[in-house]
């Protein structure tokens, strides 16, 4: 036990003096005169056991009844005391075993239970009253005896229907083994927390045709027979008492199901009929009796429905619900003492439980790590994930051991299912010293102060549903006719149409679209309202941003899901306002796949973008839930969709520049085709077999090649293979030379990246950068390759080269290739030529794309383009001699040769300045727009957007400083490589 432990959850007097002293001492004396009567080693061993144990007596018997009469009934059972609990607790339930299987009926097994629970009951409290154990071990003790009981009790059962011929066959040593029986603990009886005098919930399901049953016997009727034998074994009271009250209505349909459900009802039910109440219930589902194969089966079968992937907040509404409900009947919206119930009221366990089940049910489904059973354990994994602040997981847990420990005291009092503090007064001072209190005030002082710090986190984070009505006036939306009210409430927010406003939500309530068809879509519509309308109204143009949601909610395939996620989380609503209003591009993304929006409320959505390992193994973990080849592309875009969605939204919050945005955009890019790449060969190996000694890689060119795609950037992309025998043929049922299966093997690849599955298309690839570009084989082998750089490449063709790199392939041959372009990269060359072929490059382009809006931002004069062919033509220039100057990022060259001194200060600056100003307003426009930006169509949200991301006032500024920059630019290409002079003859 930790320091940290071992400090006493309630009051510091430990254990705790008595309440009624007088009392204590009396039945203290009774008892000394009880074991004066026993005679030899017994008497003398319990004689000197009252007097070492005399605080730890005398609290038990001066604060609870029920463990005093099980003292003075029988005192034989102090011996339980003698010695580490822990030792004591592991021989009471070996006894217990041993009892059981030697019971000879079902008269004697109710006995050996209910005597063993007695004994537990004892040792269990005493440990927790003399402060051993922590709550975790009094919890977990509760729960060992628990199972203990059931599964013997089960084991019992079964071999009785054996002696009984119902059952012909069994196993000796495991009897529920290969039955098909299976008993789950639910609620904290799963969770291991079960309080001091819980009852348990238990669900019995069994599978049909696994027990070998006698001739005649029916199986339903036997594993019936056996759940109400097990109830009865557990709960029926007689002259020594009870084991456990059972529950067994958490079975499905519980009005119209027998007490044993077979499993193929139990997964259908679940599948087409359970409720979300049912799936916050599995979360603490184990096994605790019965064939532990069927078991294992079960509750991974049943996984799915309790941990879904995309977060499923009409869930969480149903349970906060609940939560409302178990208030308004309940009538605990004022936080006392007296008559408070700490369980169900304000403040109290349930609040709790509910703070962490519902943001597993969240997370969970994303999050192994976060599918827990036990409380405390989950909130501090909330706390490592980030989902809350480790301070409101270590108050919420201090908070929790507090409570339970309590309800733990106000249930030993008189072994009583209770979780409310008395009303009267001496009742709660009774209470507060039997929590090591010194008085009443310190014990209200203390309880208090939990329940206002358990409100105050669960208040955060359940009770800020957006509001019904709108503070500033009227919102009617009914009939037929508009509201004169509601009319001037919009106008007043700042709408200029809103009479079209109102029809077109009229439209909404009535049902005309998917999203708003079905009654409970509406209502979550409806809630939204005012705060939805409010979001529209702060961004730049409001009406723009409406009609713009309208065009959303009119290409939304349904309703329900995002209107309850909003509902749960209203900051989504600003996000939605803000795509509406500034990128309508995203926005129609957005409403074809609105599942997206899970991502944004990872806690760390707006930290660092993820990379390389980390996001190499999110893929990883989506792909390893794909059943077929389909299934991994349909995985493979659902992923790619939702990291560029957070790139985009990154984007668009000004929390992600161009560097971070070109970067993650390619990182998300390399990552999906190193996952395809082995995906496809797979494909090609079924069929073809491996061809021995070859292998291919796939090299990246252009924006993915230097790390600066963007939000719609093709792929450039060339294959290269390699093997040791040119003549080679392929080993598989079909044999394929290896210039075919290659062939085969890269047209596998682009289709797993480019066609369209039911999860859409992932990007469109261009091979037209490989050697000999469309005249040329589809896959290269390294050796030509290498000879077609060396001897026959073009000028551009090497200035393409200076942004590959290797995107997926293995280590060797990487290193192969990277050699191989760096050598070629390196090669001394003319400069008078080398300037020549470059400028008469930039003029064939020019001449085929002409431009002069400087929002032509790719080919106006002094854009991307020249900004990419002048850090092309300093790496040609300079790289053999400066091998420092090789990038294959744009903004990476021009920064080696400000550095190198091959550009003087002013220059460099010039070029990173125009470099970031165009690919940051390149981001921007990619996820807001298709095409090219229309000045005079863009809203002023749009304007703004850019004229921040360039760092500009206003944009006007924005396209003043563009086109000088633009200007400049130009310029320096000129000074540097030369102007066009051949722009009308170089077809």
């Amino acid at each position: 036990m930790t320091e940290a432990e071992m400090t006493p959850y309630l009051g510091l007097e430990v254990p705790p003096r008595p309440f009624d002293a007088k009392r204590a001492a009396g039945f203290l004396a009774d008892l000394e005169e009880e074991v004066k009567k026993l005679e030899g080693a017994e008497g003398a061993g319990l004689k000197a056991l009252i007097q070492s144990q005399k605080p730890l007596l005398t609290a038990i018997l001066g604060n609870s009844p029920y463990l005093t009469r099980l003292i003075t009934r029988e005192p034989a059972r102090l011996r339980l005391l003698d010695g580490p609990p822990d030792a004591a607790f592991d021989a009471l339930l070996s006894r217990l075993k041993d009892d059981a299987i030697e019971a000879r009926n079902e008269a004697a097994l109710m006995g050996v239970l209910r005597r063993a629970k007695a004994e537990a009951a004892l040792l269990i409290g005493a440990a927790d009253i003399a402060g051993k154990w922590t709550l975790e071990e009094v919890t977990g003790a509760l729960t060992r005896f628990a199972d203990k009981a059931v599964s013997q009790a089960t084991d019992w059962l079964l071999r009785d229907a054996q002696k009984n011929k119902f059952i012909a066959e069994l196993d000796a040593q495991e009897p529920a083994k290969g039955t098909g029986f299976l008993v789950l603990a639910m609620g904290k009886y799963g969770a291991g927390e079960l309080n001091y005098s819980s009852d348990i919930d238990l669900v019995v399901f069994f599978e049909p045709g696994r027990v070998s049953l006698c001739e005649g016997r029916e199986e339903q009727d036997l594993w019936v027979r056996i759940a109400k034998s097990l109830v009865k074994l557990m709960q029926e009271r007689t002259s020594d008492g009870y084991v456990f009250r059972t529950d067994l209505r958490l079975r499905p349909d519980p009005g119209s199901t027998p007490l044993a459900v077979s499993l193929p009802a139990a997964e259908q039910y679940y599948e087409s009929r359970g409720q979300n109440w049912e799936r916050a219930a599995f979360i603490k589902a184990r096994q605790v009796a019965g064939d532990s194969e069927i078991g294992e089966m079960f509750l991974k079968n049943i996984r799915p429905y309790i941990w879904r992937k995309n977060l499923d907040f009409a869930a969480i509404e149903d349970i906060h619900s609940m939560k409302r409900q178990i208030h308004a009947v309940q009538g605990h919206g004022k936080i006392a003492i007296a008559g408070h119930n700490i369980k169900l009221g304000r403040g109290g366990i349930r609040e709790i439980e509910f703070f962490v089940q519902t943001q597993q049910l969240i997370a969970g489904g994303r999050d192994a790590d976060l599918r827990g059973k036990r409380t405390v354990e989950m909130l501090r994994a909330l706390a490592e994930k980030e989902w809350i602040t480790p301070q409101a997981a270590e108050e919420l847990v201090e908070s929790y051991r507090f409570l339970r420990t309590l309800e733990h005291r106000l249930q030993m009092v008189e072994d009583e299912q209770t979780h409310s503090l008395p009303k009267s007064e001496e009742d709660l001072e009774r209470i507060a010293i039997f929590s090591g209190y010194k008085d009443r005030a310190s014990f209200d002082e203390a309880l208090r102060a939990h329940l206002s710090r358990v409100q105050g986190h669960y208040a955060a984070l359940f009770e800020k549903a957006p509001p019904l009505a709108e503070e500033g006036g009227s919102l009617v939306f009914t009939g037929t006719d508009d509201d004169p009210e509601t009319v001037q409430t919009l106008s007043d927010m700042g709408f200029k149409r809103p009479s079209e406003m109102m029809e077109m939500i009229r439209g909404w309530h009535t049902g005309r679209f998917a999203a708003t068809r079905s009654p409970r879509s509406r209502e979550r519509l409806t809630a939204l309202m005012p705060a939805l309308l409010k979001a529209l109204s702060q961004t730049a143009d409001p009406d723009v941003a409406f009609t713009r949601f309208h065009k959303f909610i009119e290409g939304l395939p349904a309703g329900v899901q995002l209107f309850s996620l909003i509902y749960a989380n209203p900051s989504l609503l600003g996000l939605i306002a803000d795509i509406c209003g500034t990128a309508p591009r995203l926005a129609n993304h957005l409403s074809r796949n609105p599942a997206v929006l899970d991502v944004v409320l990872d806690p760390e959505f707006f930290q660092v973008l993820p990379r390389g390992p980390e996001l190499g193994e999110g893929l990883r973990q989506a792909l390893s839930t794909a059943q077929s080849y389909e299934g991994a592309l349909d995985v493979a875009r659902v992923w790619a969709r939702e990291q560029r969605f957070r790139v985009g939204v990154r984007v668009l919050s000004g929390s992600a520049d161009a560097e971070e945005a070109g970067s993650a955009y390619s990182a998300i890019a390399r990552e999906v085709i190193q996952a395809l790449k082995p995906a496809a060969l797979g494909e090609i190996e079924r069929r073809y077999g491996k061809v021995p000694g070859a292998d291919m890689a796939v090299v990246a060119m252009g924006k993915l090649g230097s790390g600066e795609m963007s939000a719609e950037s093709d792929l450039d992309l060339i294959v290269i293979y390699d093997v040791d025998d040119g003549e080679a043929v392929s080993n598989g049922p079909k044999e394929l030379g290896v210039t075919q299966y290659y062939a085969k093997a890269c047209q596998q690849l682009v289709n797993a990246l480019t066609a369209p599955t039911a999860e859409g298309k992932l990007y469109e690839v261009d091979m037209r950068l490989r050697p000999s570009g469309n005249a040329g084989p589809i896959a290269t082998r390294y050796d030509s390759f290498a000879a077609y750089q060396e001897g026959e490449a073009w000028t551009w063709e090497h200035m393409a080269l200076t942004r590959a790199r290797v995107a997926a392939g293995p280590a060797p041959l990487a290193q192969k290739i990277e050699t191989e372009i760096s050598r070629v990269l390196r090669k001394p060359r003319d400069p008078v030529k080398l300037a020549a072929d470059v400028a008469d490059m930039r003029a064939r382009i020019a001449k085929e794309f002409p431009a002069s809006d400087p929002w032509e931002l790719k080919h106006v004069r002094g854009g991307l383009i020249d900004l990419e062919f002048i850090a092309q033509y300093l790496q040609l220039r300079y790289a053999a001699e400066m091998p420092e100057i090789l990038s294959p990022h744009t903004r990476g060259v021009f920064e080696a040769a400000g550095r190198l001194g091959i550009l003087p200060p002013a220059e460099t600056d010039l070029l990173l300045h125009a470099i970031d100003l165009v690919l940051n307003l390149t981001q921007v426009v990619r996820i807001c727009v298709t095409g090219t930006l229309n000045r005079e169509e863009t809203n002023i949200g749009l304007k703004n957007l850019l004229a921040r991301v360039g760092d500009a006032p206003d944009f006007e500024a924005l396209e003043a400083d563009l086109r000088e920059s633009q200007k400049a630019v130009l310029s320096l290409f000129e000074s540097l490589i030369g102007g066009l002079s051949k722009t009308d003859s170089s077809g």
